[in-house]
């Protein structure tokens, strides 16, 4: 027990200093224009599926709260967001991120009994759907009567209201990329992972 207790914390310990480290270089957030691309969801998914929803709600805040920090580190629509309304806009970065780690590992509990690769496919594919659903709808229900100044619009590429900015992120490039890269990346990981706890065990 005392053995399973210190990897659980040295794992979430590895995968939180992976958060930070890819959250506060290019890594984390590449930026697409005014737009950003994120990939910080890989440790979230892998930490909810190997150590449980709990596990995977604390990583989600961290990314989270990596998230709400980069509105004041020159994200251009977190800086918009944020000086409408900083309440909401550290509801639509935090909250999403968290509800997104916590059902991602719900969601493998579920379905870990069945063999193979499948359900932690599964897993790492809901977690990055999830984290761009709940971010989107989110952004929509909270700011979903803000529009831009025509100053913020320029700097936006052109969109002038906060709901035009969910529909880009939505059918743009962004949520594509990331539910393939999480999918494969979390996918290989999270097995590799399962199966060295397994040999430790």
């Amino acid at each position: 027990m005392k053995q399973k207790k210190t990897v659980f914390m040295a794992e979430i310990a590895i995968l939180a200093a992976l958060i930070l480290i890819m959250a506060f270089t290019p890594i984390g957030y590449l930026r697409i224009g005014a737009l950003s691309l994120t990939l910080l969801m890989i440790p979230v998914s892998v930490g909810a599926v190997v150590m449980g929803p709990l596990a995977g709600a604390g990583l989600g805040c961290l990314f989270g709260l990596t998230s709400f920090a980069q509105c004041f580190m020159g994200d251009v629509l977190g800086s918009i967001l944020a000086a409408k309304n900083i309440f909401f806009t550290f509801v639509v970065c935090v909250v999403s991120r968290t509800l997104a780690g916590l059902l991602c590992g719900v969601v493998y509990r579920l379905f870990r009994k069945k063999s193979g690769t499948v359900p932690l496919l599964v897993s790492n594919l809901l977690g990055s759907l999830l984290n761009t659903a709940l971010f989107l709808g989110l952004l929509a229900l909270l700011f979903w009567n803000f529009s831009f100044n025509p100053e913020q619009a320029q700097a936006l590429g052109g969109v002038d209201s906060a709901l035009q900015t969910v529909i880009l992120l939505a059918t743009g490039i962004n949520a594509p990329i990331e539910l393939l890269v999480c999918g494969i990346a979390g996918t290989a990981v999270s097995k590799a992972v399962i199966k060295l706890n397994s040999i430790r065990v």
